[in-house]
């Protein structure tokens, strides 16, 4: 009976320290900043629309001092238009939350799992970010370039304006031909810093 006591507390043993392979030390963002950009088909600043997002929650996870991972989390319900004012911006507003596009009330985060940094030499950035990005419950693999600077558990990344198709996602007009009149790209740009956490990942 005490060898199989002690056999189970061994696999307990392993299966714990396993568990916390994946990263022991967590590093929160502590500032943020999210831009995107819509266009007509006709590419002009007449016919673009940009504004902001917010980040609700941000984190970095490591193993010892190495970068495992990054989640985050975008409050979807934050949308805002900047280009416009008034009347304009409240409609156009609640366009881009409605139905048609990404339905805030059914879906109001998207995620974005930032799986790996792959450095870059002799580039404007000197990364490539790779990961999962999912809105409206659809995920989509993605990379794009930015500048990533990581020191000990410090983590500060700019990116690059880069592009997603909104048909990916189930972002269009439902039988409308106001569809045919928008860009299937929409760009986004964001950049996100944290400062040294140094503390365990709760169990």
């Amino acid at each position: 009976m005490k060898r199989l006591l002690l056999f189970v507390m061994m696999c307990a043993s392993i299966s714990f320290v396993f568990a916390q392979k994946k990263g022991d030390k967590v590093s929160k963002v502590i500032t943020s900043e999210i831009k995107w950009w819509g266009h007509k088909v006709v590419k002009t600043k007449a016919s673009s629309h940009y504004g902001s997002l917010k980040l609700k929650s941000g984190k970095f996870n490591f193993d010892k001092t190495v970068l495992v991972d990054g989640e985050f989390v975008i409050d979807m319900r934050s949308l805002m238009v900047a280009d416009v004012s008034g009347d304009d911006q409240v409609k156009l507003t609640n366009e881009l939350k409605g139905t048609n596009f990404f339905e805030v009330k059914k879906f109001p985060t998207a995620k974005f799992h930032l799986k790996k940094i792959i450095p870059l030499a002799n580039s404007e950035y000197n990364s490539t970010i790779v990961g999962d990005i999912t809105i409206k419950n659809i995920r989509k693999t993605i990379s794009f370039p930015a500048n990533a600077h990581i020191t000990q558990f410090t983590v500060e990344i700019e990116s690059s304006k880069f592009s997603l198709n909104r048909k990916d996602f189930r972002i269009f007009y439902q039988n409308s031909l106001k569809d045919y009149f928008i860009k299937d790209e929409m760009d986004i740009q964001f950049k996100v810093s944290t400062q040294k956490v140094d503390n365990e990942r709760p169990l």
